[in-house]
């Protein structure tokens, strides 16, 4: 059977569909979100993004390359120098970079 969409819709045919109300009502009332939080943490130790880390300090271990290592002067990553495209001026490249 053919369904003509630009019809005019009668009212009679939405009756039978619940409101929003309805459903929500079903479904039991709201819904919250939650967030994985470890016991430890407090407010401080959550991150919000845009949030002010200018008086925070970074603790990293810097660790040297290695002799077989190498540091990319395009992408700047530490690869192996099996991983050596090409030496230019700049420095060495990778292959990732020169592909």
């Amino acid at each position: 059977m053919a369904t003509d969409y630009d019809a005019p819709r009668n009212k009679d045919d939405e009756q039978g569909h619940e409101s929003l109300e309805a459903l929500k009502s079903q479904r039991g009332g709201a819904q919250t979100a939650l967030i994985d939080v470890e016991d430890g943490d407090t407010a401080e130790g959550i991150d919000l993004p845009g949030a002010d880390l200018s008086g925070e300090e970074l603790v990293v271990q810097v660790v040297p390359p290695r002799e077989d290592e190498f540091t990319c002067s395009s992408c700047f990553l530490v690869r192996h120098r099996s991983q050596i495209a090409r030496e230019g001026k700049g420095g060495l490249y990778c292959r990732d970079c020169e592909g």
